[in-house]
């Protein structure tokens, strides 16, 4: 397997998760290409303007490595040293700049985690345009996007051996049919046999929680020996449509708790939550002073949950001129999202 990384953030080679050199005039936002933040009031990741440099957030310094003096006593002439001023990094750097860039560093995160021993992992991309399938062209660029976190997937593990698991046997036999060229296997979760035993690595994509059975049989098959890692790609296992009833708290109980989420962003109406293996979790908030930019609220080691966001955001509004008036839309976000979190955890 590819060595681990030691960030999220990744070298000018992989420019789709690139970010903007901050010392530069652009800007991004968070709200991704094609308005993927649409119905978060405008909260986006769409780049604005050019740049003649995108780097990487750990690829610009490495201390300062250049020596206080050099003496004609004591060392032959050298060429005249010009040290650089180290520039400050941006809050939201580590932020990818479109939804591409997003999957593939969600990719490269996942392949981090298998490399340092990891077996059951959660990619989570919570974007409505993710989210809301019945949307026309909606499902086809679902598709696409999982075709470039598996092609991704393989290039950085060097894994000859990934299954695709599709939700349903319609869908996979239609992607086999087009992606003739795919390096991955595919199947789908109702299949008789989803995995061989040759598969080495399995990607269960888009998982609904109708077919709950199907993921939690093949889950238990793939840890038996030798164990393989299982990676669910924006899993829907749990619908606030559906209600809250025992099998939903049981699966948030024992099941999903097997599992790391390695990989995730979710927008707020007045910022975001991010995570990216081997990262912490960051909060993000409106930078007031640099439209569609965003400051670090707080990191934190596990997933904060609503009553942790209410907190951080009303601290946040303490400290605003702008006054608690600025964060009244997620409010309403936290509330109705902590009753859901604390009926599912009883």
């Amino acid at each position: 397997m590819a060595s681990s990384y030691s960030s999220c953030c990744f070298l000018n080679s992989c420019s789709s998760a690139s970010v903007l050199n901050p010392s530069s005039a652009t800007r991004f936002s968070l709200s991704f290409s094609h308005s993927i933040f649409n119905g978060h009031n405008g909260v986006s990741l769409n780049r604005a303007g050019s740049s003649s440099s995108i780097r990487a957030k750990f690829d610009k310094f490495q201390g300062e490595d250049s020596p206080n003096t050099i003496t004609p006593s004591t060392l032959p002439a050298q060429p005249e040293i010009i040290q650089e001023d180290v520039e400050e990094e941006d809050d939201d750097s580590c932020l990818p700049s479109d939804l591409e860039g997003a999957v593939r560093q969600s990719s490269q995160a996942t392949a981090s985690f298998l490399s340092s021993g990891g077996m059951r992992a959660i990619v989570e991309l919570l974007i409505p345009q993710l989210q809301f399938l019945d949307d026309e062209g909606a499902q086809a660029e679902l598709w696409e996007l999982s075709r470039t976190f598996l092609d991704t997937l393989i290039k950085e593990t060097g894994s000859q051996r990934v299954k695709a698991i599709f939700p349903d046997a319609g869908a996979a036999a239609l992607l086999k049919y087009r992606w003739k060229d795919a390096a991955f296997g595919f199947s789908s979760l109702s299949d008789r046999k989803p995995v061989e035993s040759e598969d080495e690595i399995v990607v269960m994509v888009v998982p609904d929680y109708q077919m709950l059975g199907y993921v939690e049989r093949i889950a238990s098959d793939l840890s038996n020996e030798p164990p393989r890692p299982l990676i669910m790609w924006n899993p829907r296992l749990i619908s606030e449509d559906v209600g809250v009833g025992v099998n939903v708290r049981r699966l948030r109980r024992y099941f999903l708790r097997t599992f790391s989420t390695v990989y995730s962003m979710r927008p707020l109406p007045s910022g975001a939550v991010f995570r990216c293996y081997p990262g912490s979790w960051k909060v993000f908030y409106d930078d007031k002073d640099r439209p569609n930019r965003y400051l670090l609220a707080k990191e934190l080691i596990s997933r904060p949950d609503a009553e942790d966001l209410e907190i951080i955001f009303g601290n946040v509004a303490e400290g605003s001129e702008q006054g608690p008036s600025l964060f009244n839309r997620a409010a309403s976000v936290f509330s109705s999202l902590n009753r859901f979190m604390k009926a599912i955890s009883k």
